[in-house]
């Protein structure tokens, strides 16, 4: 059975090296190129036999079966364009996308398969499940808190995992987030809206990723938590879209998908 061929953006950045590990120790796939911005001090250096560091996107795409990508959303937008041209598939844990760019990868899986999600990794994809049976039972009387930590060089806030849970938490009690969303407290900001869901943001050191989901009632509280310890979780997830994709059709997916869990 032939291999599938893996493009890996931002090889030099800390996703990327773990993703170059990941695919190197995987017996079905192979590395096809591995991409840099152009400028960077790495461009040339050598990957793996055959495969040099480059920013020449279009002939790193050519003749490969999957892109993934998880650089910043003005590079990301730029991929897409090439991978439609040259229908490769996305594997996309880009963060920070705003909503014209998320409809742009919409667009793009009119031709090719697309799989983006905030977060790659089993447990937290588990944890989007099992939060839309908390939020049905603790629909009333539980405020809503979720506090998420990153490394210092994290550069979007709140990252896109913890906005992913506030989705799957507001969608199940019929609330819009971008309505009931509170991002920040400071000074005296009154008695809190029980319809609201808050946010707490925490940067420092190298913590890889902790996200919990609170909901606090009188007298109980109940605690939803992921902690990443290392960025491999993420790697073998993007892995295990990668081989989805290549077993799929066009279109535009998630790691719900990809987990069967819908």
């Amino acid at each position: 059975m032939a291999r599938i061929k893996v493009v890996i953006a931002g090889c030099g950045g800390r996703m990327g090296k773990v993703l170059l590990e990941c695919v190197a120790a995987a017996d079905d796939l192979v590395l096809h190129a591995a991409l840099e911005h152009a400028g960077s001090p790495l461009l040339g250096n050598v990957v793996t036999a055959g495969v040099k560091i480059t920013a020449d996107i279009e002939a790193a795409l050519k003749d490969a079966d999957v892109l993934i990508d998880f650089t910043r959303p003005e590079g990301t937008m730029q991929h897409l364009a090439i991978c439609r041209k040259h229908k490769v598939n996305m594997v996309v844990g880009t963060t920070g996308l705003d909503a014209q760019q998320k409809a742009q990868l919409g667009a793009g899986a009119q031709d090719i398969g697309i799989m983006f999600a905030p977060n790659m990794s089993v447990g937290v994809n588990l944890i989007f499940k099992l939060l839309e049976t908390a939020s049905r039972v603790l629909d009333k009387g539980y405020d809503i808190e979720i506090i998420e930590a990153h490394h210092r060089h994290k550069v979007d806030a709140p990252s896109g995992t913890a906005l992913g849970l506030g989705e799957v938490v507001a969608k199940t009690l019929g609330r819009d987030l971008a309505k009931v969303a509170v991002y920040g407290r400071e000074g005296v900001t009154g008695e809190r809206d029980p319809s609201t869901i808050g946010f707490a943001t925490v940067r420092g050191g190298d913590i890889v990723g902790d996200h919990t989901v609170l909901y606090a009632g009188i007298g109980e509280r109940i605690e939803i938590t992921h902690k990443a310890s290392s960025r491999a979780t993420f790697a073998l997830g993007a892995l295990r879209a990668a081989r989805f994709l290549s077993e799929n059709k066009a279109g535009m997916y998630d790691m719900q998908d990809v987990l069967n869990l819908k």
